[in-house]
């Protein structure tokens, strides 16, 4: 069993500070693992194996625009964060799952690709690369995990209705020939993103 928390739109540096809190507590059993979903201002992470050169626009010019950067402890490369991107947190002690990274982020991409199907969107993945793709050179959802004593934090970014212009801020996810997108993109219609929360719980709750 799982719990689901709604955050809303939230600072990414609050929303941060949180789950480190949540991560301890879900280890020590204080708190049962905890699926967070909520949206972020305009923000860019950078991973672990990540590289500033990575972000192509200039420091003075993001300032401007209010978007903060933030070198963090997930895995990946750099990626964007914006209002309408459905952003999700599993906060998930795997001891009570399976102690495996990769058999956990699967899972989730696995979770995104059945939402998806419900859209009627053909998703898939691409050998060698994380998240959730269409047709295999369009990323609709990035994924990067921190693990520590088996309990996850950090976890997916789904484009839903977000401005995707954003992302020519930077070589999402370091990699320079592949597209993004999003499901209003896709559908040409836009969805609701509390409509895509509340399919998204419904599948992470059957799954875990």
């Amino acid at each position: 069993m799982i719990i689901v928390e709604d955050w809303g739109l939230i600072e990414y540096k609050e929303a941060w500070d949180k789950q480190k809190v949540y991560a301890d507590e879900v280890y020590n059993r204080k708190k049962a693992s905890t699926l967070v979903l909520c949206e972020h201002p305009s923000v860019i992470t950078i991973g672990k194996t990540g590289s500033e050169s990575n972000i192509i626009t200039k420091p003075d010019f993001l300032k401007q625009l209010g978007i903060d950067v933030f070198e963090i402890d997930r895995g990946g490369d750099v990626t964007l964060h914006n209002p309408g991107q459905l952003v999700g947190y599993p906060i998930f002690n795997l001891a009570d799952y399976k102690q495996d990274l990769h058999w956990f982020l699967r899972e989730i991409e696995h979770c995104i690709i059945e939402l998806l199907e419900d859209y009627k969107i053909k998703s898939g993945r691409v050998e060698g690369l994380t998240g959730v793709w269409i047709e295999h050179f369009r990323k609709i959802c990035a994924i990067g995990l921190h693990c520590s004593r088996w309990v996850t934090s950090h976890g997916f970014a789904l484009n839903v209705h977000n401005n995707l212009k954003e992302f020519d801020f930077i070589v999402p996810c370091g990699i320079k020939d592949k597209d993004v997108t999003s499901i209003e993109r896709e559908l040409g219609i836009r969805i609701e993103i509390s409509e895509i929360k509340k399919k998204c719980t419904e599948i992470f709750e059957i799954h875990f």
